[in-house]
């Protein structure tokens, strides 16, 4: 069987989502179907999935973690997306649905799973690169210890692409951090929910699998292998 993944949208203008098509082509390459989840889905939308992918994207309301605006973006805010991921969030972990947060999307679990972020970063390092989008800038450590190691077939270091201006500060009770930079910053982090392991990476391996970078479409290939056992196992609604 061919395990499907709901992916969230972009809320570009009113009334408008959308997605970078790298993120389909991504899924297709790691033997999963794509399905797109608009910016007004309900949790009921999770009974066709297998897998759910947090997309990149704009900022995070800082409301929904208990700060005042301390460099949030406040024009790339949507109420409406944070709203619909966050249900989203919440209703996968509820049933055991495993994740992939990407970008905005390991923040989007942070947030809605109890975790906090930096707002506006200062760094040596160029964490929104000028450099093409498929490009590794800068150089993530994995934690040996982690489930990322071995989905990345036990890689210490992989070269990473980079477009963020805010990032993880606290991981949310439970999770543990599996990845940073060379700074010190959270790349990654993980955490088992209702029994099936969820990621999240700060960076964007859908834009550097389509150049052969085999660290970037195991990424992918571990969550379709979690959203195989999810739907074999028969948990989907």
């Amino acid at each position: 069987m061919t395990p499907i993944v709901g992916l969230t949208m972009a809320r570009i203008a009113e009334r408008r989502d959308a997605l970078t098509s790298t993120y389909m082509e991504a899924v297709q390459m790691a033997g999963g179907i794509p399905v797109l989840l608009p910016n007004m889905v309900s949790q009921d939308a999770l009974n066709a999935v297998d897998g759910l992918i947090l997309t990149g994207g704009g900022d995070f309301h800082p409301k929904w973690y208990g700060e005042p605006n301390r460099g949030t973006r406040m024009e790339t805010v949507s109420v409406e997306r944070d709203a619909t991921e966050m249900t989203l969030i919440r209703e996968a972990g509820r049933r055991g649905i495993p994740m992939l947060g990407i970008c905005r999307g390991i923040q989007a679990l942070a947030v809605t799973l109890g975790g906090t972020l930096i707002q506006d970063l200062a760094s040596p390092i160029a964490h929104s690169q000028s450099a093409p989008r498929p490009e590794p800038t800068h150089t993530v450590e994995i934690d040996p210890a982690s489930h990322l190691f071995t989905v990345l077939g036990l890689l210490k270091t992989v070269r990473v692409n980079s477009f963020h201006h805010q990032a993880v500060a606290d991981v949310p009770p439970g999770w543990q951090v599996s990845a940073r930079s060379e700074d010190g910053m959270i790349e990654a982090m993980e955490g088992q929910i209702g029994g099936t392991w969820s990621l999240g990476v700060q960076w964007h391996p859908e834009d550097m699998v389509q150049t052969g970078e085999g660290s970037a479409l195991k990424i992918f290939q571990g969550l379709i292998e979690t959203a195989t056992c999810y739907h074999v196992q028969g948990r989907r609604n």
